[in-house]
Formats: C-alpha cells, sequence, structure tokens
C-alpha cells in the first residue's frame, strides 16, 4: 500500500509544529524565563535548542523519512541484521499511548473553560470566586469524562481523513488561528496599564537574579526546557518525517519547527506576564497560572470574557494540535505493524484511548487516594513516566542509532539529513554528536529522576 505524504511544505512544518507545540509552552515557559533571569535565560535556552533539541530532532525524522515507516519497522528497516534496536519502537508506541492518557484530559480542561467563558457561565463568578470552578471541576467526574471524551473522538474523527484531507488541512487552518491569536492577544496585553513592568521581569537581563539562584540551575532548567518542548524521544517526530518529501535538508526543516515553537512560547509571555503585573498578581507555574491566575485577572479586565474566550480558544488548539500529531502516530504504527487499514486503526486506537484514560479522570475524584509513584496522583505518575524516564532515555537511543557503528551509523544519518537544499551537517560534527551530545542528554536524564 503507498504511503501518504504531506500536500505541501507547509502543511509539514505546521503538523510538525503542531506536535511540538503544547501545553508546556504557555504554562512553563514564561514562568521559567521570568524565575530564571529574563534574557540571559532565553538566550540559554536558544543555545541549547539549537545544541540538543535540533540534532535529536533530526535523528527521528531521518529514521522516519529514510525508511518510510513508523518506529518499530523503520529500526527494522534501518538497523544492522540481527541487531534490537527495533524494541526501542514498541516503547515508543507505548509512551504516545502514555502521553495521551493525560494529556486528553488536559485538553479536556481547555475545552471546558473555553465553552464556560464563551457561554458567559464565568460572568456569574466574581474575582473572589472565579478561582473554585477549576477546583469544582476537579471534583466532577462526570463533565471531565465528557470533556475528554469529546477531545479524543474529535482527534480520531481528523485522523480518520488521512494526512492530506485529515492532519494537514485541519492543522493549516487550527495553526494559523493560534498564531493570529497568540499575536492579538499579546498586543491587547501589552496595552495593559503597569505593562511595561511585567515585560521588564519576562525579558530584560537580570544578572542579579542568576547570580541569587545560581547558574548551574538556570543551565540546567533552560536544558530542560529546550529539550521537553519537542517531545522527543518517543518518535511523535518520527512518523512525520516517512511522510515528508527529500526536497529540503532536515537541518533546515527541523530549524523552521524550533522557530515556530520558540516563537510561540515567547509570546506566551507577551500575554501572561504584563496581565499579571498589571493587575498585581503573582505568576505562578503549571496549572495554577492557567486555571486559577489568569481567569482572576480576567474577571477584572475590561472585556475580560472575551479576551478569556480567545485565551482558552488558543490553549485548546495548541493542546489538540498535539493531541492529533500523537493520535496519528499510534495509528501510523498499527497500520504498520499489523497490517490494518486506516479505518480499523482508527476504531481500535480511539475505542482503548478512551478506556485508558479514565483512570486519570476520576484520579481527582472518585480514585483521589491512589498514588502511583510515591505521592504522586494518577496524572503527574503517568506524566512522570513520560517526561523523566521515556522522553531522554528515548532520545539518548535516537542518537546512539544514528551515530554508532553499531546502529544505522553517522554516515548513513547524515546522508539522510543532507538530501535535498538547505543547511547540512558536516561530516566535522561528527564528535559533537557521538560523545558529547549523549553526555548532556544523560545530564538531563539524572537532573530528572533526581
Amino acid at each position: 500500500m503507498k504511503r501518504d505524504t504531506f500536500g505541501s511544505r507547509l502543511g509539514f512544518i505546521l503538523v510538525s509544529a503542531g506536535c511540538a507545540i503544547g501545553i508546556g509552552n504557555v504554562w512553563k515557559f514564561p514562568y521559567l524565563t521570568g524565575q530564571n533571569g529574563g534574557g540571559i535565560f532565553v538566550l540559554i535556552y536558544l543555545f541549547f535548542l539549537l545544541i540538543m533539541g535540533l540534532p535529536v530532532m533530526t535523528m527521528e525524522l531521518a529514521v522516519g523519512r529514510a525508511s518510510r515507516k513508523s518506529a518499530v519497522e523503520g529500526y527494522k528497516a534501518l538497523e544492522p541484521k540481527g541487531s534490537f534496536w527495533h524494541l526501542h519502537g514498541w516503547v515508543c508506541i507505548a509512551g504516545c499511548a502514555l502521553l495521551m492518557m493525560y494529556y486528553t484530559t488536559v485538553s479536556g480542561w481547555m475545552l471546558i473553560y473555553f465553552v464556560r467563558f464563551l457561554t458567559g457561565s464565568m460572568n456569574s463568578f466574581t474575582v473572589d470566586t472565579i478561582g473554585s470552578v477549576f477546583g469544582t471541576m476537579l471534583g466532577d467526574p462526570l463533565q471531565m469524562g465528557i470533556a475528554m471524551a469529546v477531545t479524543v473522538a474529535a482527534g480520531f474523527a481528523v485522523c480518520s481523513f488521512g494526512i492530506r484531507s485529515g492532519l494537514e488541512r485541519i492543522t493549516k487552518i487550527m495553526m494559523s488561528c493560534l498564531l493570529v491569536l497568540i499575536i492579538g492577544l499579546a498586543v491587547y496585553s501589552m496595552t495593559l496599564p503597569g505593562a511595561a513592568e511585567g515585560l521588564a521581569f519576562y525579558l530584560k537581563p537580570d544578572i542579579s537574579k542568576v547570580q541569587s539562584i545560581g547558574l548551574g540551575t538556570v543551565i540546567v532548567a533552560a536544558m530542560n526546557q529546550s529539550f521537553f518542548t519537542l517531545s522527543l524521544g518517543i518518535a511523535a517526530m518520527e512518523v512525520f518525517g516517512s511522510y515528508m518529501s527529500d526536497d529540503y535538508t532536515l537541518v533546515s526543516e527541523a530549524g523552521r519547527i524550533c522557530v515556530l515553537d520558540t516563537f510561540v512560547a515567547i509570546v506566551a509571555g507577551l500575554i501572561i506576564f504584563p496581565a499579571c503585573f498589571s493587575y498585581h498578581v503573582e505568576p505562578d507555574a503549571g496549572p495554577a497560572l492557567i486555571f486559577l491566575t489568569l481567569p482572576k485577572i480576567f474577571a477584572e479586565m475590561p472585556g475580560g470574557m472575551i479576551f478569556g474566550t480567545l485565551f482558552f480558544l488558543f490553549m485548546t488548539f495548541a493542546s489538540f494540535s498535539t493531541v492529533i500529531t500523537v493520535f496519528e502516530n499510534l495509528i501510523a504504527a498499527s497500520m504498520d505493524n499489523f497490517g490494518f487499514s486506516r479505518r480499523k486503526s482508527v476504531l481500535l486506537n480511539f475505542g482503548f484511548i478512551l478506556i485508558a484514560s479514565i483512570p486519570c479522570v476520576l484520579g481527582y475524584n472518585v480514585w483521589s487516594n491512589v498514588h502511583l509513584i510515591g505521592a504522586r496522583d494518577i496524572l503527574d505518575s503517568e506524566d512522570f513516566l513520560v517526561s523523566n524516564l521515556i522522553l531522554p532515555i528515548g532520545s539518548l537511543i535516537f542518537l546512539l542509532f544514528c551515530t554508532s557503528k553499531y546502529g544505522w551509523g553517522f554516515e548513513n544519518y547524515r546522508k539522510e539529513c543532507n538530501k535535498g537544499s538547505g543547511l547540512r551537517i558536516p561530516r566535522s560534527l561528527g564528535f559533537y554528536l557521538k560523545f558529547i551530545l549523549p553526555v548532556l542528554i544523560a545530564v538531563i536524564l539524572v537532573a530528572g529522576l533526581l
């Protein structure tokens, strides 16, 4: 059966960027920037994005494009005879499934808040009471379950139409709207009274802050964020390599994806910090920022309900773009490994993810006393496994496969990367990729576990 392909270069870039752009761009990157020296953190982040995230992304894309298969079959097509690199492909599939077992619930939260702002039900809350909405939502398994189910159903419905007619067409519309929304929201936020103070906190280089928390702390935070923002290590990018053309080098394409991902992350801060400082609210990281802090600001802000509606529409697009791209990975794996049709793969994965996502929904109410890893609840336990183990270890395996003589090998990887027009990987980069980059990834792995 002939493999589906992207209809355009723009489609590939937007779909791949949609996979990378997610909730972490909004609720983690801006906060880390503000807390770790502003512009200094951004520069360190960009440096590590260039020397760590970008190379590993080209490796995932190279395995996909060279093999024209998803992870397991992709490894099999390229690995030396008798080796077992393809076993990691099954871990990638498990990682994608585990990621979706909690990410669909969080995406459902975005949908619930968007609908509440859109319908005006948030108007009945004051600044003092709007924070209770989040706790009430978490205590309602039916509401969260419906939102999760809608997210799962909509995601697989998009993927059922294939790459060009489904994923590429919808992502082009959604990502275009996302970029317009985020720019519009940032412009408005920066016109609020006191916005300049928030911008200074966010982006002005602050050496004293770096000195107070330690340069090492800032560097590790930047390394982590630059690495995890791209969703590397679970073959989420590899499958899109299998659908792309040979017209452009992988360094050029990966670079464009990184630019889009970073743009959204930085502009998200231009929305959040001016608004927080304008209304004298301390910015938080994580869910508290999105669901507690910002709604309080929207309740006070002139036109805040409209602003809130647009903000959560942007967040819904950001989270849903990740959902549909990871779903495509699961569907492609079923088609490649078991010979299923796309329709059968969609139905089977829909049923599995729908059922497997229920524990996360119940983890905040009916099963709130369940702790899987230490004191972590179900969502945090699943996130810990993906973020701290599967992603960094997976990235290290992709790296070793592409650079080791016992795997695909550096020259084969380099040759695939350099197909087409654009930036190329020189042979002289081999030493860094073989011996230094693995150490940097190991540092992230150890730091995450500690």
